[in-house]
């Protein structure tokens, strides 16, 4: 069982080998049906789970040897702790599947539990949903445009009842799985087909200094990482006619803090190429007054700069990483964080919706918050794009890097936005808003991308339900598994 939860996690970017899908989840079904009880079922759940898991998440690791001499202790506990939890949203479903008969009742309701225990992933213990089965088809544009209605938990119930339809071989079958294949595929061409609007008067220009996490925050290194920064920026060819520059930086790009350095700003502000706006990632610090505990807070920001140096709007990051940027219970766990410093962020209010003058309104996204489906945009202030800045430089060379693209891929099909991406290491992207690719630049690897900003669609269905969408497909399933149990109860 672990070995095919595994051979699952293969199907995830950047290999995208969907077919093993066939295999791994059938082999699951068969192997909790083949237990005699719950517990039984429960254990196949949970080591297909924890197979599926270590794999995917195998990237955490290089996070930890960034700084070896703290934390390499952890390698060996890390990932598989992770995995030995996350692996419960799977067990779950596969112990509750066999209260339905085996065939179409079975298959239909593990695939309607299968995204529940999705759903739940993205809430419980602040959250993490990361890799999504429905990411598997975001190898291109045209398998995931039916995210814009179900999203990506949506899809992932498809996907599950695709996937385990060898236990159902036949005529049904054939149709089942031609239909939803074919489905999918008229959707996307029909939203691809679609006219796109004009883009924005606006010249983006993404730039990737691609350093390496172990030699980011070093004190010697710091004035040749801020001017790798401004000769990159200063390099990047001027805006075309009439249309607003904005140069943009990843998380914590800069090495010093932008919000109190004048010079620093007013050096960045500088090396634009022309007049426009800097939007970089920055560590932002407040010393609290005396007496306050703890005496100084700090935030992961993101900060708009003007031509004259001036601050014109701040975001802070407000869905932390669990270990990363705060330490959960602090006062019981004797852990630091992975962030040099071992200081607690503070969370910022919430999404928000920044307007700055020249730029259609954008949403900030700072590194995983962009894998919260449905949680990407302001309640009360639709933008018009949506902008993720990250570090993954955390995860090297890995597959890490490219699930994080995935999932930032999916939010700009459901939400019908174009999404900008700039990551220090890469990839740095633009997509539009049906989740094409625009412009990119790969992992590992320096420059800068200049591209325009693609238009916006009007709102989706997902974007106006949210997870109503795929909580609805995922009970619908459930019910139809029901009541297919109730009518072999009776023919029987």
């Amino acid at each position: 069982a672990a070995a095919l939860g595994a051979l699952a996690a293969a199907a995830f970017p950047p290999l995208h080998l969907v077919p093993l899908l066939w295999l791994a989840f059938p082999g699951l079904l068969l192997l909790a049906g083949s237990r005699a009880g719950p517990r039984g079922a429960f254990g196949v759940g949970w080591a297909w789970g924890f197979g599926h898991f270590s794999a995917g998440l195998y990237w955490i690791s290089n996070a930890l040897l960034t700084e070896a001499d703290r934390f390499a202790w952890l390698v060996p506990f890390a990932v598989p702790a992770i995995a030995a939890g996350l692996a419960l949203f799977i067990a779950l479903p596969v112990v509750l599947a066999r209260l339905w008969p085996e065939g179409w009742p079975r298959v239909l309701a593990f695939a309607g539990l299968w995204t529940l225990g999705e759903i739940a992933r993205g809430f419980l213990l602040t959250g993490f949903p990361w890799n999504l089965l429905g990411t598997v088809w975001a190898f291109g544009a045209l398998p995931v445009q039916g995210a814009a209605w179900i999203g990506t938990h949506g899809l992932s119930a498809l996907t599950v009842v695709l996937a385990s339809l060898p236990l159902v071989w036949g005529r049904a079958a054939w149709a089942a799985g031609g239909a939803i294949l074919a489905g999918g595929a008229v959707v996307g061409l029909v939203r691809l087909a679609a006219e796109e609007p004009a883009p924005a008067p606006v010249a983006l220009r993404i730039v990737q200094g691609n350093i390496a996490q172990a030699h980011k925050w070093r004190e010697e290194l710091r004035i040749a990482h801020f001017r790798r920064y401004l000769a990159l920026t200063a390099s990047a060819p001027p805006a075309e006619e009439g249309a607003r520059l904005v140069v943009i930086w990843p998380e914590t790009a800069s090495p010093y803090m932008l919000d109190a350095d004048a010079t620093a700003r007013a050096l960045a502000a500088g090396a634009l190429p022309g007049a426009g706006v800097l939007i970089a990632g920055s560590v932002r610090l407040e010393r609290q007054p005396e007496g306050h505990t703890p005496p100084i807070r700090v935030w992961n920001s993101l900060l708009a700069i003007g031509s004259a140096g001036d601050v014109l709007a701040v975001y802070d990051k407000h869905h932390l990483v669990p270990f990363g940027e705060y330490v959960p219970l602090r006062g019981w766990l004797p852990v630091e964080t992975v962030v040099p410093g071992n200081l607690d962020f503070s969370a910022g209010p919430g999404p928000q919706t920044l307007a700055l003058e020249g730029l259609p309104p954008f949403s900030p996204l700072i590194c995983y918050e962009v894998i919260f489906p449905g949680a990407v945009v302001a309640a009360d202030a639709r933008p018009a794009w949506l902008l993720n800045l990250t570090n993954d430089a955390w995860f090297g060379v890995s597959s890490g890097p490219y699930q994080h693209l995935a999932a930032a891929r999916m939010r700009a099909v459901e939400e019908g936005l174009p999404l900008v991406r700039a990551a220090n290491t890469g990839v740095s992207a633009v997509f539009d808003a049906r989740g094409r690719t625009v412009a990119s630049l790969g992992l590992d690897r320096m420059g800068v991308i200049a591209a325009p900003l693609p238009a916006p669609r009007a709102p989706t269905p997902y974007a106006r339900a949210g997870r109503v969408g795929p909580l609805v497909l995922a009970l619908g399933l459930a019910l139809v598994a029901t009541a297919l149990r109730r009518q072999r109860h009776v023919m029987s």
